[in-house]
């Protein structure tokens, strides 16, 4: 069977494609990688749209994940060209501020956000800024697209906020302490205090702690702290971020059957 093939590559939830379509009909075909391939060796799968008898066409992305565009005339005369582009997404609706947020002289300007109380993460990523471009933005990514909800700065820190209380609330409400180990990672102060945090947590059986090292012997983790070396780690040198990424989402999915 002919078709013509879109490769949308990684998309996002609801976002919008849009299919322009040469000819009067054609039936148009949103599928994920799996059921794609499904479809190209003409086995049974599923599939979003249908035949389309004008142009352009527009299909929302169910869920974030790789997706396919297939164009096929089956059942159809003629032939058919086309294109296929994501839509940009909208910017966020403009909101005034509420009354209750003008200042007043009676009651205190900040009020604590309760749900950042009761907030549950699956990961804490403690890490030094100078590691972000090269692993932890893209792991802290990887996980989230393993389904994990994760303590990540530029995930949950917004402008005004108290640094010391946010990171506290993302301690004692994280499963996991995952600590990015690398020389910077020693050299700041500001990260042991995260790492003193993780470790009470895991000897009191709150927390499980999991190093990562990056670009970073053993020996000179066993300088830094001894009983770290001891700990199981995963080290950038030998496992993708995405391996990385994909362990830690089994070990918490696999606690999370066990309680």
């Amino acid at each position: 069977m002919k078709f013509v093939h879109h490769d949308l590559g990684q998309c996002k939830s609801d976002e919008i494609v849009e299919i322009t379509l040469s000819g009067s009909a054609a039936n148009v075909l949103l599928m994920d990688s799996s059921n794609f391939q499904s479809y190209r060796n003409g086995r049974e799968h599923r599939y979003f749209g249908g035949l389309a008898t004008k142009s352009p066409v527009r299909l929302q992305i169910p869920r974030s994940g790789n997706w396919h565009i297939a164009v096929d005339m089956r059942g159809l005369r003629g032939g058919v060209s086309s294109s296929a582009r994501l839509l940009p997404s909208p910017l966020p609706t403009i909101k005034e501020a509420p009354l209750s947020s003008v200042p007043s002289l009676v009651q205190p300007d900040f009020l604590p956000d309760v749900t950042e109380y009761t907030r549950q993460y699956d990961v804490f990523i403690s890490h030094a800024s100078e590691d972000k471009e090269g692993i932890v933005r893209p792991l802290a990514s990887a996980l989230k697209n393993e389904g994990l909800r994760v303590w990540y700065d530029e995930f949950e820190l917004k402008i005004g906020d108290s640094l010391r209380r946010k990171i506290d609330r993302g301690l004692a409400n994280s499963r996991v302490g995952l600590v990015v180990l690398s020389q910077s990672f020693i050299s700041k102060g500001w990260t042991n205090y995260e790492l003193d945090g993780i470790v009470t947590r895991t000897i009191t059986g709150e927390q499980i702690l999991l190093p990562i090292w990056h670009k970073i012997s053993k020996q000179e983790v066993i300088e830094f702290s001894p009983s770290l070396a001891d700990k199981v780690a995963r080290s950038t040198a030998t496992h993708t971020i995405e391996e990385i990424a994909s362990e830690i989402a089994e070990l918490i999915r696999s606690v999370s059957k066990a309680a």
